[in-house]
């Protein structure tokens, strides 16, 4: 247990991010918060402050997104990141976005070709030093990196650890750091909330983690969950601020000499509770340049509470747009391709990448009744049964479908484009029975175990566009502006 210690303890507040994947909006609600977050922090000498992140905050292959993010870092004063694996989405252009990095890009669990761009900027770890105090700050990549990345360049540059080794890698960072000198550690873990407890308890030495990859919004500070004991018997605190910018937190820190916590506060921050920063705002509205209007919303629900898991009439409606753009008979769109969701207005390039940023490109694809089915069921059997719930389900056009709550495919049907509704059999479902499917290059790669829907003998077509073209091509040619609504095609049913 921690207790209070009066007197000629080390105060240190800790602003942290993690998971914002490209969502720019919010990081222009965050730049507001930093500023909040330095204006009280201006006048408290006695306090070291520091500034970083657990990873996540790139998304996609888009450079433009990617160098927003890093731009955001920099301008809010992250002194170092550990690299998620969405950092790694960008591959062939690295270089293009790297550059504008101004902060330690760490990660102690991989190895890097030296011809990589990624080899002239990855660190193990950093010592901050702030008021004459060292910080040994120690960065990991996700070990299941190769299922949460597309195939290329990427599996040729980089190799990681897995999960064994990459416990030894942290532990011998952490001996490295103390023979300079540095009793106070931080992890930068992207390695998910279920590992960052393991490794607090199989290490000695670490003092906080934050973290990232799962998406755990963890809030103040409870003995047993996120206040753990090291294999020294000292204390851990583990914390992570959930996902795609919604927040943001705070810890706040007593140290004694000897490095150990030995007080602490945890506090969580919401974006939507700040304005949108008006100097971010103009650099990304230049940086964005052409913010093409597309079409407005006329009226849309709020964000389902879980997007892997929940029914999502804005994953409908993207996946309708996809059909009707594609001409294809279904439309399946993973709900973790998605990031956000609509509002009533006007839509435009940049709400379009905070909701789709990825830019995957779409194929056209003749999967068979069989393949449709058995990736549904994979995905709803794994995405209800996981503590993440990934990989998420699919949001479809040109089905409907019913899952229970424990992730079993209960019914399925085929809709047609007048809307006629064909009964497919889930348990025996027809191997020679074909449909044309758009579907993105990451599902139909293979990539998070989806071996069912890596077909390349099928592909029809390699369109050459993303979803959030695909919307903005159908939005613009619609004549009265569309009301996002569920219309119970996917439906959750309890289980007796």
């Amino acid at each position: 247990m921690i207790t209070p210690v009066s007197s000629g303890n080390i105060k240190t507040s800790i602003f942290y991010i993690n998971d914002y994947h490209g969502k720019s909006i919010n990081m222009e609600r965050t730049m507001s918060a930093s500023n909040t977050f330095d204006a009280n922090n201006k006048d408290k000498k006695d306090t070291d402050i520091l500034k970083l992140s657990s990873g996540d905050i790139m998304v996609g292959e888009d450079v433009t997104i990617n160098k927003a993010a890093v731009l955001f870092q920099n301008f809010i004063g992250i002194r170092a990141s550990a690299v998620g694996n969405h950092e790694h989405d960008i591959q062939g252009n690295v270089d293009k976005v790297l550059q504008y990095v101004r902060y330690n890009l760490l990660s102690n669990n991989v190895k890097v070709n030296p011809r990589s761009p990624w080899s002239k900027v990855l660190k193990s770890s950093v010592i901050e030093e702030v008021n004459g105090h060292k910080y040994g700050i120690i960065g990991s990549t996700p070990v299941d990196l190769f299922t949460r990345t597309k195939l290329g360049p990427l599996q040729r540059d980089i190799s990681v650890d897995d999960a064994v080794q990459t416990i030894k890698d942290i532990q011998t960072e952490i001996d490295a750091l103390k023979k300079q000198g540095v009793n106070k550690i931080i992890l930068l873990s992207h390695l998910g909330n279920t590992f960052e407890k393991i490794v607090a308890t199989q290490t000695s030495g670490i003092d906080v983690i934050l973290g990232g990859h799962s998406h755990d919004l963890i809030q103040s500070v409870k003995e047993g969950e996120n206040l753990l004991y090291g294999k020294d018997g000292d204390p851990v605190i583990i914390t992570q601020a959930g996902k795609d910018g919604k927040s943001f937190g705070i810890l706040n820190l007593e140290f004694d000499n000897n490095g150990i916590i030995k007080k602490v506060q945890n506090n969580i921050g919401y974006t939507k509770d700040f304005h949108r920063n008006m100097p971010l705002e103009y650099i990304f509205n230049k940086l964005f340049k052409n913010n093409k209007v597309y079409g407005e919303i006329k009226s849309a629900p709020p964000e389902p509470k879980d997007l892997l898991i929940d029914p999502n009439p804005h994953g409908y409606f993207i996946a309708d747009c996809m059909r009707k753009d594609s001409g294809c008979d279904i439309a399946l769109i993973q709900s973790a391709n998605m990031r956000g969701y609509f509002e009533k207005g006007q839509v435009d390039d940049r709400i379009l990448n905070d909701i789709l940023p990825f830019k995957n490109e779409l194929y056209k694809i003749k999967y068979s009744e069989k393949d449709i089915v058995d990736a549904i069921k994979f995905a709803c059997d794994k995405s209800f049964n996981s503590h993440s719930h990934k990989p998420g389900m699919f949001y479809v056009s040109g089905l409907k479908y019913s899952v229970n709550d424990r992730g079993k495919l209960l019914s399925m049907s085929f809709v047609d484009k007048n809307g006629n509704e064909t009964p497919i059999n889930v348990e025996n479902p027809r191997y020679d029975k074909f449909y044309t499917t758009v579907i993105n290059d990451y599902c139909a790669q293979g990539n998070d175990n989806f071996s069912m829907l890596n077909r390349p003998e099928q592909i029809i077509e390699k369109t050459g566009i993303d979803s959030a073209i695909s919307v903005a091509n159908v939005l613009k040619t619609m004549n009265e502006s569309p009301q996002i609504k569920d219309d119970g095609r996917i439906k959750i049913v309890a289980s007796k």
